[in-house]
């Protein structure tokens, strides 16, 4: 049996700075508000703080980190399609499942401004940041490598929502992968955030 104690352990450093500041932010997040708004908090902690570090500390280039528009044809293919799929199965949970109406009905007042905001950063530091940091090192691991934060991210969220987020999260990671893009999983989340408020607000 190895042990190591005694061995020299090699980190890649940019691995190890997403993997500790993208954890600090969702805790700062969880714990504390920076502004009288959450969706501007998440576009400071999400977007611009990753932004930042990815210039000034990385001295890299964001379309490094999914920051572009990347293969737009494939990726207003899969936003089209992602749409088609999860519309009907979004209509049918926020319609008959007490818990996503009780949680989700309470966000309607500045759709659909309010969902981009909150989840534009939030796209970014998983489908870009993390996904694209990440598979430098573990290649398609990374799409499951990134759901894990995810989906332990939407916990406090109803049940039947963040069971499902292992595999979304996948999902868009795939999507963000192909088209090396974060843009299109977050036009299909922006979709999914606000159709499921205005059905559970009883708007469709």
């Amino acid at each position: 049996m190895r042990y190591l104690i005694g061995e020299k352990l090699n980190f890649d450093w940019k691995i190890v700075t997403v993997t500790i500041v993208s954890t600090l932010l969702l805790m700062v997040d969880h714990y504390h508000k920076l502004t009288a708004y959450k969706y501007w908090d998440r576009v400071i902690l999400y977007l611009l703080v990753p932004l930042l570090i990815t210039l000034i500390l990385f001295r890299e280039n964001p379309r490094e980190y999914g920051f572009s528009l990347g293969d737009w044809k494939l990726g207003l293919t899969y936003t089209l399609l992602g749409i088609l799929l999860m519309a009907p199965v979004i209509y049918f949970l926020g319609s008959d499942d007490p818990s996503m109406k009780k949680y989700y009905e309470r966000f309607l007042p500045g759709q659909p401004w309010t969902t981009f905001l909150d989840l534009i950063g939030w796209e970014f530091i998983f489908r870009g940041w993390i996904l694209f940091s990440y598979s430098r090192k573990f290649g398609h691991e990374a799409l499951w490598l990134q759901a894990v934060p995810f989906a332990i991210a939407h916990i406090s969220k109803p049940e039947i929502e963040t069971l499902s987020t292992i595999f979304g999260g996948f999902a868009f990671g795939w999507v963000a992968w192909r088209t090396r893009s974060f843009l299109y999983p977050f036009l299909i989340h922006w979709f999914i955030g606000t159709f499921i408020i205005l059905v559970a607000a009883g708007v469709v």
